[in-house]
């Protein structure tokens, strides 16, 4: 991975047996998710599982608007969880973070260190000075290739920076920064791990969406989307003039919509579609390099896989089996300290935080 001290911009490490894991902090527009998990046989257990509402506009497009309210959000959340672990994990991602595949002739780690250094400026779009830089050599040559595809990651330092100013106001230590698309990753293989598939890893937070192609466990496509749920929200909030509280209510089924079931419905369908249609770009794209690869299926998770009929909306819509992720299927929990049916009912938000969760770390 690449060369920088902790916290590392970092896809994914190898899980250590033994070692302790950091608590996962998902910071996305519209809350804070923390999750922090132990070991339990070959799954875990959830030691502490929350999430606390952000004041608007405090995280806009992965950037810190307001850190002190967020520092505050996330030491009150720390609080109430009696979370005791202070070593996280997060993740980032909006317009300040590049994730650019490139395919380079096979090196030595080191010639490729020097040469990733040496040459980023070329796919980076930032004065090189001003990121952070990362890679990962994703060991496609074979036999008769003597070229390999290289994941290069470049996030702006000045973001970055603002968010483990943040966190060490909040009390915390920061020792892993992850991007988004591979929180997510790491939070299927931990569930999932070790399946020859090609799943299509889709989540869909607040104000962005994540999209990451798996092909038998190596990421091939990672990329954001400025979509999220919240557009649902405000459209209905909107239209009638109701408070976002009561718009989201409604747009969860936990209100009931009475006469305006069609109007939300048709909102809905009408925000729903959009996500398709990126979605769909991400597919084609996909199969234009990779004609023989069928996709097995596309999971879904975030706030917005929450959205009801959503699944049955993909599958119908891109022909790709569809369905919710579950990032606790192979979590246990003492019922007596977390709720089973809160747990059910966050599961497809927290799943970055539950990724994050997972990731080892040496105290």
């Amino acid at each position: 991975m690449g060369r920088m001290s902790l916290p590392d911009i970092t896809f994914r490490l190898p899980f250590m047996k033994g070692q302790k894991l950091s608590v996962g902090l998902d910071i996305g527009s519209h809350s804070i998710k923390a999750c922090q998990l132990e070991e339990l046989g070959d799954g875990y257990r959830i030691v502490g599982l929350g999430s606390a509402i952000l004041p608007g506009g405090a995280v806009e497009d992965g950037v810190l608007q307001e850190p002190e309210m967020v520092a505050e959000t996330l030491k009150r959340l720390i609080s109430n969880l009696k979370i005791k672990g202070r070593k996280v994990a997060i993740s980032v991602s909006g317009y300040s973070v590049i994730v650019k595949k490139i395919n380079l002739a096979v090196m030595e780690e080191e010639e490729l260190s020097s040469h990733i250094q040496a040459e980023a400026e070329q796919y980076i779009p930032f004065d090189i000075e001003d990121v952070y830089l990362d890679y990962q050599d994703l060991k496609t040559n074979t036999e008769n290739e003597d070229r390999t595809d290289v994941m290069l990651v470049a996030a702006k330092r000045d973001m970055v920076d603002g968010y483990l100013e943040m966190l060490k106001d909040a009390g915390v230590k920061p020792v892993v920064v992850d991007v988004d698309a591979f929180a997510l990753e790491n939070a299927y293989g931990a569930n999932f791990g070790g399946k020859k598939e090609v799943v299509a890893l889709i989540d869909i937070g607040a104000s962005k969406m994540n999209i990451n192609i798996v092909s038998h466990g190596t990421s091939i496509l990672a990329r954001d989307v400025v979509l999220g749920s919240r557009l649902i929200t405000e459209q209905i909030q909107s239209h009638f003039d109701i408070s976002f509280e009561d718009a989201e209510a409604i747009k969860l089924g936990i209100k009931d919509a009475g006469e305006d079931k069609k109007e939300i419905d048709d909102i809905c369908v009408n925000v729903c579609t959009q996500w398709v249609t990126e979605v769909k770009r991400a597919l084609d794209f996909y199969y234009s390099n990779y004609p023989d690869e069928t996709i097995n299926k596309m999971v879904l998770s975030g706030g917005g896989a929450k959205v009801k009929g959503i699944a049955q909306l993909f599958s119908e819509e891109t022909g790709v089996r569809t369905e919710i992720f579950n990032p606790f299927a192979r979590t246990d929990a003492n019922p007596a300290k977390i709720d089973p049916d809160y747990t059910k009912y966050l599961g497809p938000e927290m799943t970055l935080a539950t990724g994050l969760a997972t990731r080892a770390v040496a105290f």
